[in-house]
């Protein structure tokens, strides 16, 4: 037991160590200034924009895939997970080279978008596929354990009182999977929000925040760049305590 509150504590100050010195290394008012600035204004606004988009679309799409890929047998629910978790062990460029083969102007389909007007590269929506693609599986993935982990009796019940297919879903299904949905989509958007590398490829232009953070370390140096992150910590504390007070009230 010793042993193992051990590692709890060294695990515990490997990870907080970094952070804590972000939090301790900027002053509220570099905060604050930095963050009222025009370029991290915009920055924000696109990342939020981007994010937002990309993770109700991956919601809309994979809470149905999920309870699908959950009912379905076996091979078809290992081969749906499989290829759902390809984007995730992706390095982050490679996705964003493997989007930019598709919807390049050179590529064909690229091509094709464009000359019906449609352009994705260095654009808002651009920003939103890099990060779809790179974010979008882990709801899918996190809606298919949560369907699977609900005993099917009482859906299996419920249809036999006559309950239709849409309603069962609603009434039982999702309320019942709904604490790890909701934990998956957060941390898809937290994914979402925080993808640099497929969006430096595809869509370097309008600046999201993480390749702002990247732009103020390179033109200002350490300090902004700091501020920058303690943003996004103080972000990821206030979704990770959203997450953990859903999960409690919805359990």
């Amino acid at each position: 037991m010793t042993l193992m509150r051990f590692a709890l504590v060294a695990l515990l100050i490997i990870v907080a160590a970094p952070l804590v010195n972000v939090v301790a290394s900027v002053p509220l008012w570099t905060l604050g200034s930095t963050l009222t600035t025009r370029e991290t204004v915009d920055a924000v606004t696109t990342s939020l924009v981007a994010s937002l988009a990309s993770v109700a679309v991956a919601t809309l799409l994979g809470v149905p895939a999920g309870y699908v890929l959950a009912r379905a047998n076996a091979a078809t629910r290992a081969f749906g997970l499989f290829v759902l978790a390809l984007p995730l062990a992706l390095p982050p460029v490679a996705s964003g080279i493997a989007i930019l083969g598709l919807v390049g102007s050179r590529q064909t389909f690229g091509s094709f978008l464009a000359a019906h007007g449609i352009t994705l590269i260095d654009s808002l929506a651009g920003v939103a596929i890099a990060e779809f693609f790179v974010s979008g599986s882990i709801v899918a993935i996190a809606a298919t354990a949560a369907f699977s982990e609900i005993d099917r009796t009482l859906e299996e019940a419920a249809r036999t009182l006559g309950a239709p297919m849409g309603r069962v879903l609603r009434t039982i299904a999702l309320p019942l999977a709904a604490p790890s949905i909701g934990a998956g989509i957060l941390l898809a958007w937290l994914r979402a929000i925080g993808e640099y590398g497929a969006t430096s490829i595809v869509a370097y232009h309008p600046t999201s925040l993480p390749i702002e953070l990247v732009v103020a370390l390179s033109a200002d140096g350490i300090p902004r760049a700091l501020a920058l992150t303690e943003a996004f910590l103080i972000l990821a504390a206030i979704v990770a305590a959203v997450a953990t007070i859903a999960r409690r009230r919805l359990a």
